[in-house]
C-alpha cells in the first residue's frame, strides 16, 4: 500500500516537508492509546537466531536505521515501533547549526535515489541530550558526532570530545564521523594523520570513563583502495571498535537522472540504489583485511531486502537503512529481517 498508494502522494511536495510532517504525524498518532502496541505487533519481528552481540552489545536483530534521519533524537520511542534492532541519532555537532540553505534535499526517482547537502543542521548535543533523558524505549541508540562548520580541522578534536561527554551517559556507542561531503573540509580529516590523531583523541577520552563505550568509525565510499588500506590500519592502530561502510557519495556516474536536473540540484551526497555496488565492494575490501570478528555495519544503497543480504553476505555484520526506509516505507524492516532469517 506504501508503495503504490501512500508514496506516489508524499513524492509530490517537497521532500524536507515531508520528512519534517512525518515526523509530526508519527508523534501524533503514537500518543493515542494502544497505537504503539499496534505498530510493534505489525512490524517487528523477534527471531532468536538473529540476535548477536557485537563490542558487547546485545543485538535483537541486525537492522539499523542510519543516521541522518532523526538527527536531534525527536522519534526514538516511536521509531523502535517500527521493527529496527538500533536506531542512529545524528549527526550532532556541540552548538546548534542550521545547516545548508534550502532547498538541501533531493529526490531522483528514476534512480531510486537522494542527494542531500543538509550540512549538519541540528539543534546541538544538548538539545539530543534532554530528549534522550526522557526516552522509554529500550531500543539500542547510537551517537553519530562531528563537528561545527565554524570549527577547523586542527580543533575538530574538541568538538568531538564535547559531544562524547553530553551523549555518554545517554547512547549504546559513539560514531565519529568524518566522511560527510556536506561540511567543508570534513572529509580532510579522514586521511591518515588527523584521523589517527582523531581516533586516539576520542579513545583517550573514553579510556577516562567508568565503563567505556565502542566507537566506531564512518567511511566514504569514495576513498580509493590505498585510501581504505590506510583505514584498515588506522582502525586496528588505534584499536577502533567497529567501522560504519558507507556514508553518501559525490560521484554521479551512470545516473538515469537527466545530466540538466543533476547540474541544476549542484553538490551533495547521493544515497540510495546508484550506491548499492560501490557500498557493497568496500563492505568486502574491509572484511577481506580487517579479518573475520572486526565488526562491520553496512549502509549504502539497500533497496531491496536482497540488498541487505547481499551486505550481509559481503561481510557486514549488521546493515543501516535510510533511502531504502524512505522508499519502500515502515514494511521495509520486517522484509529485510525475514529475508535475512531465512537464509541464516
Amino acid at each position: 500500500m506504501y508503495r503504490f498508494l501512500i508514496r506516489p502522494i508524499l513524492f509530490l511536495f517537497p521532500p524536507e516537508f515531508i520528512h519534517h510532517l512525518t515526523f509530526r504525524l508519527l508523534k501524533l498518532v503514537n500518543y493515542l492509546p494502544g497505537v504503539a502496541t499496534l505498530l510493534r505487533r505489525c512490524y517487528s519481528v523477534s527471531d532468536k537466531q538473529l540476535e548477536q552481540t557485537l563490542f558487547g552489545i546485545r543485538f535483537p536483530n541486525p537492522v539499523g536505521l542510519a543516521a541522518g534521519f532523526d538527527k536531534d533524537a525527536r522519534l526514538i520511542d516511536e521509531l523502535a515501533t517500527l521493527g529496527f534492532g538500533f536506531i542512529e541519532i545524528g549527526t550532532l555537532t556541540p552548538r546548534a547549526q542550521p545547516g545548508n540553505d534550502k532547498p538541501r534535499l533531493f529526490r531522483l526517482p528514476a534512480d531510486q535515489a537522494l542527494i542531500n547537502r543538509m550540512g549538519f543542521n541540528n539543534e546541538g548535543v544538548e538539545a539530543a541530550v534532554t530528549r534522550l533523558k526522557q526516552r522509554k524505549s529500550p531500543v539500542i541508540v547510537g551517537g553519530n558526532i562531528g563537528k561545527n562548520k565554524i570549527t577547523p580541522n586542527e580543533q575538530a578534536l574538541d568538538d568531538y570530545k564535547i559531544c562524547f561527554e553530553a551523549l555518554y551517559p545517554y547512547v549504546d556507542y559513539f560514531v565519529v564521523n568524518v566522511s560527510s561531503p556536506n561540511t567543508p573540509n570534513l572529509r580532510a580529516l579522514q586521511e591518515k594523520e588527523p584521523l589517527k590523531q582523531l581516533l586516539n583523541g576520542v579513545r583517550a577520552l573514553n579510556e577516562k570513563q567508568p565503563v567505556p563505550k565502542p566507537v566506531l568509525l564512518k567511511i566514504a565510499p569514495d576513498l580509493n583502495e590505498a585510501q581504505l588500506l590506510d583505514v584498515v590500519e588506522i582502525l586496528q592502530e588505534t584499536k577502533t571498535d567497529g567501522v560504519i561502510a558507507t556514508n553518501t557519495t559525490i560521484a554521479r556516474e551512470g545516473l538515469r537522472t537527466s545530466s540538466d536536473r543533476i547540474t541544476a540540484i549542484g553538490n551533495g551526497g547521493l544515497s540510495g540504489k546508484p550506491l548499492t555496488n560501490r557500498a557493497t565492494e568496500v563492505i568486502s575490501f574491509l572484511r577481506a583485511r580487517l579479518g573475520p570478528a572486526f565488526p562491520i555495519i553496512g549502509v549504502g544503497g539497500i533497496m531491496t531486502a536482497e540488498d541487505a543480504l547481499e551486505k550481509i553476505k559481503a561481510g557486514a555484520n549488521l546493515i543501516q537503512v535510510y533511502t531504502g526506509f524512505v522508499y519502500e516505507g515502515p514494511g521495509f524492516v520486517k522484509r529485510i529481517i525475514r529475508k535475512i532469517a531465512a537464509n541464516t
